[in-house]
C-alpha cells in the first residue's frame, strides 16, 4: 500500500512483471491492470517498466501469450 502510494506507476509495473515471469502468467492479473490502467496512467507504467527490468511490456506480453489475447493486450498496451 505504502508502495502504490509513493510511486504508483511502479507499483503496477512490478505487478505486471509478476504476473509475467515464470512458467505460466496470471491472466487476471495482467488484464485487469493492462485494462483499468490504460486511460490512466498506462504510459509512464509502461515507461517505469522499462527503466526496472530492461525489456519493453509489450515484448514481455508478446513473449508470454498468444493469438487473439496477445492481439489485443498489445493493441491496448500500444
Amino acid at each position: 500500500a505504502v508502495q502504490c502510494a509513493l510511486n504508483r506507476p511502479a507499483f503496477f509495473a512490478e505487478r505486471l512483471y509478476h504476473s509475467m515471469r515464470g512458467a505460466g502468467t496470471d491472466d487476471s492479473t495482467l488484464i485487469r491492470i493492462v485494462v483499468t490502467r490504460s486511460e490512466i496512467d498506462l504510459v509512464q507504467i509502461k515507461q517505469m517498466f522499462t527503466q526496472m527490468y530492461q525489456k519493453t511490456l509489450a515484448t514481455m506480453i508478446a513473449s508470454d501469450t498468444s493469438g487473439d489475447y496477445r492481439r489485443l493486450l498489445l493493441a491496448i498496451v500500444g
